[in-house]
């Protein structure tokens, strides 16, 4: 199948060489792309052209770090003004009530979010186990989708009455977690080029599993080939937490369990200096940054200018989305935008076109992908369109790369995934939206009375 995407009015590569082209084609060859250019020199037989005149079209979105589960309590009474722990302290006892079927469903929910946002490729990290949640709920929403998912088998072992943050029936014990995750790697993770669904090693945070538990994890994760995640210096309590405990910061903690690796990714680091930047550049560690997420629990702002700067690999991260409340990726890259400008006071120091970089390749990198993040002959066919003919882009019209960022964030027109069109005019291929919407919010109330 080959489909031909042309007159776009600025094609967005985000390739090695940055190239911007102005009535910019894609031609897709089944699930990859197979030709990149003007629309006036691409000229090529395809069985399906899409007219994508007055666009903007770019490689599809990567998020980094999420919690899809939390769709469900969003803007929860429990706790609205609170920063990290006591946040985290007022939900559990409401996510101890989970079910398997309010782990589909918000995934789905928060899947279909993010893909009309521009997303095409996510990680999520389920990290509560209560009743019968497994991820095999959270993996199946995501191929109904059609998006390309990176499922973090998350877990927490330390609970309450041995130091830890969790209340202890939230917790689970070594040999269990050990035991799934490998079950879902052997029944899920696809290695391959172009791969649908991965599976990723994830204990929660330093406050919540044991060091040893750290340590097996990574030796699992190795001896199958799986990237590993964790939370790492969101918030000054846990680096008080880190340093009473450990008597170490958070970054050298993570380093002395082996954590510090290129197949390795840390959600936050807000609380990191030079020295420890220049380690995670130097072992090649990524980063998930959460600007949303960070000033709804006033954990502090991440110094990106500074991680960028010395080749750490940062991504955006939208976070559970009852920390962010929100799940729209594009947003994130605004928000990224004008948190660095405010955090170094500079407004030069972060540009429109840097916060695509996390986005896109970013991403990518963090995910440990080479093949997508980016519209080059031989990568995925993920790609998102978004229409300038509309009111929040009114006067818009020097630069649409600006256009995008700078504006109020919109959803996208169209999105392709693996070379599938998943939105068409808007609208989300084959999904009953409103249907979907009534669900999760019968769902989400029948959480809250459980408690």
């Amino acid at each position: 199948m080959r489909t031909l995407l042309q007159r776009a009015t600025l094609l967005v590569t985000m390739d090695d060489e940055r190239r911007e082209i102005p009535d910019g084609a894609v031609l897709i060859e089944d699930d990859a792309i197979a030709a990149v250019g003007p629309s006036a020199e691409l000229d090529a037989s395809a069985d399906r052209t899409i007219d994508c005149r007055g666009m903007v079209v770019l490689p599809g979105l990567v998020n980094t770090h999420h919690h899809l589960f939390q769709t469900l309590t969003r803007a929860g009474a429990a706790a609205p003004d609170s920063t990290l722990f006591p946040w985290l302290q007022a939900l559990y006892p409401v996510w101890a009530n989970l079910t398997g079927r309010d782990i589909y469903v918000s995934t789905k929910l928060g899947l279909a979010e993010m893909l009309l946002s521009g997303c095409t490729t996510t990680s999520d990290h389920l990290y509560v186990f209560p009743n019968d949640v497994t991820i095999d709920d959270e993996v199946r929403a995501a191929l109904e989708l059609g998006v390309r998912f990176h499922a973090s088998r998350g877990s927490m072992s330390l609970g309450q009455s041995h130091g830890g943050l969790p209340p202890d029936d939230l917790v689970e014990t070594d040999e269990l977690i050990l035991a799934d995750t490998e079950r879902a790697i052997e029944a899920f993770h696809d290695p391959s080029r172009f791969s649908m669904t991965r599976i990723v090693a994830a204990p929660c945070s330093p406050f919540s599993v044991t060091g040893e538990l750290m340590r097996s994890t990574r030796e699992l994760a190795q001896s199958h080939g799986v990237m590993c995640h964790t939370h790492l210096a969101e918030t000054l309590d846990e680096q008080q937490f880190c340093e009473q405990h450990f008597h170490m910061r958070p970054v050298a903690y993570a380093e002395s369990l082996g954590w510090l690796a290129s197949d390795c990714w840390f959600a936050h680091c807000v609380h990191v200096d030079d020295s420890e930047i220049a380690s995670m550049a130097s072992a090649g560690a990524g980063v998930a940054h959460c600007p949303s997420s960070n000033m709804r629990l006033a954990s502090g702002i991440a110094p990106v200018v500074a991680m960028v700067a010395a080749g750490v690999h940062v991504g955006l991260g939208v976070d559970g989305s009852a920390s962010n409340d929100s799940e729209h990726v594009l947003a994130e890259a605004r928000q990224a935008l004008l948190l660095q400008r405010v955090g170094t006071g500079d407004a030069s120091a972060f540009t429109v076109r840097q916060a695509f970089e996390l986005a896109t390749r970013g991403g990518a990198a963090v995910l440990g992908r080479d093949d997508i993040g980016q519209l080059a002959p031989g990568m995925a066919a993920d790609i998102v369109g978004w229409r300038l003919e509309r009111l929040p882009y009114a006067g818009a019209l020097e630069d649409p790369v600006a256009t995008l960022v700078l504006c109020q964030p919109q959803n996208v027109d169209l999105a392709i995934v693996n070379g599938v069109e998943r939105v068409s005019s808007g609208e989300i291929v084959d999904l009953d939206l409103p249907r979907l919407v009534h669900e999760h919010n019968t769902a989400a109330a029948e959480l809250w009375t459980r408690r």
